[in-house]
Parts: C-alpha cells; structure tokens; sequence
C-alpha cells in the first residue's frame, strides 16, 4: 500500500496496518508521540486498533520539551 508518511510517500506492505505496527516497521521508538491520520489525533489507547489505509496522509509527530 501506499501512504504518505511526514510528507513523504511510502510504500508498505499489506492492504491495512495499525499504528501500533507502523510504529514498529519504521521504528520509531521515541516515548513521546503524537499520531494523525488524515489531519485527526489517534489517542496512544488506540494504537492497536487504529487502521491506516491506502493513500491516507499520516503525521508521526515527536513532542520535544525541554527549557
């Protein structure tokens, strides 16, 4: 499937994955994560169960704080 990941287009594999999987395949292991998908927030309890389709515009978004 193709989707666009941070402004990128990608291709994965399969028809459908969840956030949970798509975290893991592009490794992304920072603790600190903000999900969109399609312009709406995916709750970290939705992880496993939130699906991203072909062609849907996800946003991983690394919340940085610091002073």
């Amino acid at each position: 499937m193709q989707i666009t990941l941070n402004n990128r287009l990608e291709e994965l594999e399969g028809d459908r994955l969840t956030v949970s999987e798509l975290l893991k395949v592009r490794n992304f292991t920072f603790k600190m994560l903000i999900i969109k998908i399609n312009g709406k927030v995916i709750e970290k309890s939705d992880y496993d169960s939130a699906e991203i389709k072909e062609g849907d515009d996800v946003q991983v978004i690394h919340l940085i704080s610091g002073g």
